[in-house]
């Protein structure tokens, strides 16, 4: 999986690219670049990449414009690299559809391994397909998840979701009613410290609540908010 894995890696800085694509080829993916938003958009609509890792600050249409774009159209891993730390750019990365953050200076070694990481939890489907007679479903009025397949659907309508967003729905949904504060989601489904940034789980919850919702609303309500604590994955009766 790793070795075949395409990144695409969007920087205006010309020694940035070089030195993730260095340390990126030195694990065996293959590396393509861009460097603006309207090429990064371009190819990210053209070409099905393994994972991209998108910088903030871009001439022409920057990062958030072009995360948020691409994410009408696809659900491609994005982790999103900037200068600027403060929680609002991060919160604004996550509402946009960004799995990941990563903040200028960066250690490239941590980039790898975030990479890892990602392309570990959202490549799930290619090892599972190997396994034919494995069976994990969880099915609830309204909703299904095939972990197998990595599919969600709500009413019987697909509903494409981010890796980050489906690895949340599915830890909440294998838990019936159990409430979950917001310090275990991001230790559990982020597998890292995050800075004890714990809008980052609020954020996540609200998108996957509103691509639910597109769908079906009874899906959408199942996501529940427990005020003070955090949040639970209620079966509601048919």
């Amino acid at each position: 999986m790793s070795e075949e894995a395409k990144i695409l890696v969007v920087d205006d800085e010309e020694r940035i690219r070089r030195l993730l694509k260095l340390y990126l080829n030195r694990e065996g993916y293959e590396i393509e670049e861009a460097e603006n938003g309207e090429e990064a958009l371009s190819k990210a609509l053209d070409v099905d990449y393994d994972l991209i890792l998108l910088d903030l600050m871009l001439p022409g249409k920057d990062g958030m414009e072009v995360c948020g774009e691409l994410r009408e159209h696809k659900a491609t891993p994005v982790i999103m690299l900037t200068a600027k730390g403060e929680e609002s750019n991060r919160v604004h990365g996550f509402e946009v559809g960004a799995d990941d953050y990563i903040v200028k200076p960066f250690s490239p070694r941590e980039v790898v391994l975030r990479v890892k990481a990602l392309l570990r939890r959202s490549s799930v489907t290619k090892y599972l397909e190997t396994k034919p007679d494995s069976q994990n479903v969880l099915v609830f009025p309204h909703l299904t998840i095939d972990k197998d397949a990595h599919r969600v659907l709500a009413d019987d309508i697909e509903v494409s979701l981010t890796p980050k967003e489906y690895e949340l729905l599915y830890y909440l949904a294998k838990s019936p009613d159990k409430v979950f504060d917001r310090e275990e989601l991001l230790k559990e489904v982020w597998e890292y410290e995050f800075f004890g940034d714990l809008r980052t789980v609020d954020t996540h919850v609200k998108r996957l609540r509103e691509k639910l919702n597109k769908v079906s609303e009874e899906a959408a309500k199942m996501i529940v908010t427990v005020w003070g604590v955090g949040y639970k994955f209620e079966v509601m009766d048919t």
